[in-house]
């Protein structure tokens, strides 16, 4: 088995490494020293569609330290992150606190998602969400590693 790691990752909290590492998963990406620059510009050069795709990582990520992952509790996730992609938002993620969801966007999102902030908290209420927040701070990769500080 091999997964998506690459030599960014290192710099970062990533707990399911450890597991990856025991469980013998290989990185090829890693293994061979490629960050994420390196692959899209390789993708580029091959001419991949996917060489500019916006960073997707596991959507266990998107659940606080110490939460038990559910194949529910993902499956939430899963369908609250395409519905706001199907608004046109395109790096966007929906940390789940409990009943709470965290939406993370761009900043320049926001006032877009703002707009149709009725609709977006129906939409996620209907999934099982009883609040709906924006976090001001935007978008940021790791951001669930701010509560390990």
């Amino acid at each position: 088995m091999a997964d998506g790691s690459h030599a960014g990752d290192l710099s970062d909290f990533r707990p399911g490494r450890r597991a990856a590492l025991e469980l013998g998963v290989r990185s090829p990406l890693l293994e061979a020293g490629l960050n994420k620059e390196d692959i899209r510009q390789l993708s580029r050069g091959l001419g991949l569609p996917t060489w500019d795709k916006p960073a997707f990582a596991c959507l266990a990520s998107r659940l606080p330290y110490g939460t038990q992952i559910t194949p529910q509790a993902v499956a939430r996730i899963d369908r609250a992150e395409a519905y706001l992609r199907s608004l046109g938002l395109v790096q966007v993620r929906v940390r789940c606190h409990g009943e709470v969801a965290r939406i993370e966007v761009e900043e320049r999102d926001m006032a877009r998602l703002l707009e149709r902030g009725q609709e977006v908290a129906e939409s996620l209420r209907s999934l099982g969400f009883t609040y709906v927040a924006l976090d001001l701070l935007g978008y940021r990769p790791g951001s669930m590693n701010e509560a390990l500080k």
